[in-house]
């Protein structure tokens, strides 16, 4: 039952914020798709998941069976700050590429993935964002090391 006022708490947040931001206009254009873009995808995403939260199935797990916060699920959230502050200080002297592989392969060696598929959605992860970003969305993202590969 806590999940579905979670859910339909979040959906109504997500609705009035989702008003404020299609009325968000910058008064200068940095980007083609503007500032709104960002907003309104993260809050249609969350969205989303709390209408999964609504209509999805109640399961019989009670709250015992949450599993503890003990040293290991601490040492992980901690893990996920230290690699996260790790990507924003890589993000401009690397670049957008380099910086999001090894934020890939540290997310999910850390959730335990082995080094082959790490290695390999870190790639797709860095490839496939910055090709969605820079190319098709047009915003532009800092090349860092790679900037002698810019056509």
């Amino acid at each position: 039952m806590s999940q579905r006022i979670f859910g339909v708490v979040l959906l109504l947040a997500c609705a009035g914020l989702g008003i404020v931001a299609w009325g968000y206009h910058a008064p200068f254009s940095y980007e083609p798709v503007g500032p709104r873009a960002y907003p309104l995808l993260l809050l249609t995403l969350m969205g989303l998941g709390a209408i999964y939260l609504l209509i999805k199935p109640s399961s019989s797990v009670s709250q015992d069976d949450e599993p503890p916060l003990d040293r290991h699920v601490v040492r992980k959230v901690a893990s996920c700050v230290v690699i996260f502050a790790v990507y924003a200080a890589l993000f401009e002297p690397l670049g957008f590429i380099p910086a999001s592989l090894i934020f890939g392969i540290a997310m999910a060696r850390l959730y335990e993935g082995t080094w082959k598929t790490s290695v390999i959605s870190g790639v797709v992860l860095a490839v496939g964002l910055f090709v969605l970003f820079d190319k098709i969305l047009d915003v532009p993202l800092p090349l860092g090391i790679l900037s002698s590969l810019e056509i």
